[in-house]
């Protein structure tokens, strides 16, 4: 349509006006611009472009030509008209897409992991006939040394081997993990039942039961490891059934004693079964493995924690005060074991919401102290409500109950505070930190210096307040949420 206008002069003139260079085109005035109608089109591209050169080179990928632009905008090319959309549209930068949350989690399975860190607590109802005999030291039941030896030592040695199997999954696979299972965790037991045997004058059902324990937590250690709460749960239903049933109505003597053996039984053949599997997978390419010693912090952190916990358990009973309180400040613990393993990952989740959120290195620093703070009230208000619930069970000792549950509240900020520095990858301060706190306890109880209660509460809400501000620093920096 253009070229046939163009044959029509506006006016009669020489011939040579036929032949004069083309005039951009204008439309009369009251005609809509089209640089605006093409500034719509383009909106989101000139919104988001922080130069004009990135609108020209769009513009040139469509294609379009010097003379195209002349002829259709009236301006002189690409860079001209580039500008002059830049001018008109407004900065609209988009919103990074949102980045995957790998911290994600179901509550169910850690619901499921703490009945499995409980339900075994029951096993020691059931053990009434092995442990019959005169009292030991400080009026314990017979072969309790015996018994927190074995114990104290599989729970040392099941850290340092399950950290050790975590890093074999990372960099192998889970025929590597398994593997590594199939060696460290009967080695484990061994060890721990040599310990309990170390002891002078054990008596055989003390003996009988230290070894069936250590082997059920290296069952335990690999199923968990390998993700089958499930198998593990399913071994400890003759357990959970023979302890309900023995805090109704008693029980035959030979009970307790069978039915501890086949949850100890089932168990092995869950855990075996489970390794035996996974080494037929196909492994993945293998990464570089850490040394063993990268192992022996975790290892550390569980002696900590193993002391830490059969101080509170056994301190009244030390003391001459029962026993009561102490067993239900254990089963709140062991109970509230799997809402803390949930929360590790909150904590991981809400603190890269957090990363994303932030705009200064304080602003980082200030949201990280309000993730951590909000997780760790949520799980200390928990653990207070598993404690008073408990005591329903196991009436609380002597004395008031406020210093008993800050006691527990103050150890279970310890246990929390080092999971989740460990989560993190710091490992030594928790480590060192929780076996001071132990070996502090530990002396104390002994030398008569203090009550366990107010032992327990000084020291655990000390070594709480320095893994809690180490915690907060680690969370404010950039560099620990890549």
């Amino acid at each position: 349509m253009s070229g046939l206008l163009r044959l029509v002069p506006d006016h009669p003139g020489p011939a040579h006006d036929l032949a004069a260079p083309a005039r951009p085109r204008t439309g009369p005035r009251w005609a809509a611009d089209p640089v605006d109608a093409l500034a719509a089109e383009l909106a989101g591209v000139c919104a988001a472009a922080v130069h004009p050169d990135e609108i020209a080179a769009v513009l040139e990928a469509d294609g379009l030509t010097g003379e195209q632009i002349t002829e259709r905008y009236g301006r002189a090319d690409a860079f001209a008209l580039a500008a002059e959309l830049f001018d008109r549209v407004p900065r609209a930068h988009p919103e990074p897409p949102p980045v995957p949350d790998p911290w994600q989690v179901r509550p169910g399975r850690f619901a499921l992991r703490s009945l499995v860190f409980t339900l075994p607590g029951l096993g020691y109802a059931l053990a009434a006939p092995l442990l019959a005999g005169p009292p030991g030291a400080h009026g314990l039941p017979a072969g309790t040394g015996a018994l927190v030896a074995s114990a104290v030592t599989a729970w040392t040695w099941n850290q340092a081997l399950a950290h050790r199997a975590y890093v074999r999954l990372a960099a192998g696979g889970r025929r590597a993990a398994a593997r590594c299972l199939a060696v460290g965790a009967p080695l484990g037991a061994l060890v721990a039942t040599g310990a309990a045997l170390a002891l002078p004058s054990v008596p055989p059902g003390v003996a009988a039961f230290a070894a069936g324990q250590a082997l059920y937590l290296a069952a335990a250690t690999a199923l968990l490891v390998l993700g089958h709460e499930r198998l593990l749960l399913l071994a400890l239903v003759p357990t959970a059934a023979g302890g309900a049933a023995a805090h109704a109505v008693p029980l035959p003597a030979a009970a307790g004693p069978v039915l501890l053996l086949a949850t100890a039984a089932g168990a092995l053949f869950a855990a075996g079964y489970a390794v035996l599997r996974t080494r037929r997978e196909t492994p993945p390419p293998s990464g570089p493995l850490p040394p063993l010693t990268a192992s022996l912090p975790y290892g550390l952190f569980g002696l900590g924690c193993a002391g830490l916990t059969t101080v509170a358990a056994l301190g009244d009973a030390v003391t001459g005060r029962g026993t009561g309180g102490c067993a239900a400040s254990v089963l709140a613990l062991t109970l509230s074991m799997g809402a803390a393993e949930w929360l590790l990952y909150r904590v991981r989740s809400r603190s890269l919401a957090a990363l994303g959120a932030s705009v200064t290195t304080g602003g980082l620093l200030l949201r990280a102290a309000g993730v951590l703070a909000a997780a760790l009230t949520g799980y200390l208000v928990l653990l207070a409500a598993l404690a008073l619930a408990a005591g329903v069970v196991w009436p609380p000792g002597p004395g008031p109950l406020a210093p008993r549950l800050a006691a527990l509240l103050a150890l279970g900020a310890v246990l929390w505070a080092g999971l989740l520095l460990q989560a993190y990858g710091v490992a030594w301060l928790p480590a060192l930190l929780c076996a001071a706190a132990a070996g502090t306890e530990t002396t104390v109880l002994f030398l008569g210096a203090a009550s366990p209660l107010t032992a327990q509460t000084v020291t655990c809400t000390g070594a709480a307040a320095a893994l809690l501000a180490a915690a907060t620093v680690l969370l404010g920096r950039l560099t620990t949420h890549r």
